[in-house]
């Protein structure tokens, strides 16, 4: 699937996302990108951010691939069961946080547990690091086994965010683009 096929829906994590973050970026580079706001970035509440995402599915008029980071991940996880047979096509996960067994994680974060373990039902693909402080690289491995993403090392990468270096991310853009050629309209 091309990008210009469909709507590329980019949910940033806790606090949001900065203007040199990747997914910021790749909003303003992708024609189809579209920035999902939530109502609060820093008391985050599990169902009001799951609501967001299936209403923006719902409202979407071609196929839908999500590009979601940190704790938005944990929400589409959580959201995924709602979104069989919708126009969810894909999608690309990264640096999933593990709000169960770190006690890195915000407290605010800690309501999007326990984290879901049923198969997603679409192609996805989690990128994770294995210095991410906010969950071990053990338990991505994991949590990609469940969900039945594919699953990408990005190595010594902290948790892929603007604090770890990652403002345009080439690399992941290039991951992204993989995924994409895997999906059908």
């Amino acid at each position: 699937m091309k990008v210009s096929e469909a709507d590329i829906l980019i949910l940033p994590g806790l606090g949001n996302s900065g203007r040199g973050h990747w997914q910021r970026r790749w909003a303003e580079r992708l024609s189809s990108g579209q920035f999902i706001e939530q109502k609060n970035w820093d008391k985050p509440k599990l169902e009001e951010w799951v609501a967001t995402i299936e209403r923006h599915v719902m409202m979407s008029t071609r196929p839908v691939v999500l590009v979601a980071h940190s704790l938005s991940v944990l929400a589409v996880a959580h959201a995924a069961a709602r979104m069989a047979d919708t126009k969810v096509r894909g999608a690309f996960l990264v640096a999933a946080p593990d709000p169960e067994l770190n006690s890195k994680v915000a407290r605010t974060a800690r309501a999007f547990s326990p984290v879901p373990r049923d198969p997603l039902p679409f192609p996805s693909m989690l990128v994770s690091s294995s210095t991410d402080r906010f969950c071990s690289l053990e338990r991505a491995v994991d949590f990609a086994t469940c969900w039945g993403s594919d699953f990408h090392d990005a190595g010594d990468a902290g948790h892929i965010d603007e604090e770890s270096g990652h403002g345009p991310w080439p690399e992941g853009l290039l991951m992204f683009t993989r995924l994409m050629q895997r999906l059908r309209a």
